[in-house]
């Protein structure tokens, strides 16, 4: 029966699979992959939108710790609970990204070697991003 939905209702499904069953529902045929695939960039690229927006609102709670319009004890709890959630994102990200790293979703090299590079980082307690936020 799955092998024979149309190509909406795939769609419609693939985008409510969490991120840890998403690549599993590639299995079931080719227009599963490619829907699969087509979702795991989606996410892979709102995660990254994310993670960069969070990382705008650190540089600007920085900003006001500066001119001192905050105090130090507020621009700590903040800019912790920040730092989690970029660290929360960027496994999620990674997470999706190994997936398809791993189940030949990816086809261009240099996005390849840039998630090779993520894991390899993280694997090693680094920031795989550079924001320097770890």
């Amino acid at each position: 029966m799955l092998d024979r939905l149309p190509v909406e209702i795939v769609e419609r499904i693939v985008a409510k699979i969490p991120d840890t069953d998403l690549i599993a529902a590639s299995k079931v045929d080719r227009v599963w992959w490619q829907e699969v695939r087509r979702e795991a960039y989606k996410r892979w690229k709102n995660y990254a939108t994310t993670i960069g927006d969070v990382y705008c609102e650190i540089r600007a709670l920085g900003k006001h710790y500066i001119k001192r319009e905050i105090d130090w004890i507020m621009f700590e709890d903040v800019n912790d609970l920040y730092k989690r959630w970029i660290n929360r994102l960027t496994e999620d990200q990674l997470y999706i990204m190994e997936k398809m790293l791993r189940n030949g979703m990816v086809v261009d090299p240099q996005e390849r070697e840039t998630i090779e590079y993520a894991l390899s980082e993280q694997r090693w307690g680094g920031d795989p991003w550079g924001l320097g936020v770890v």
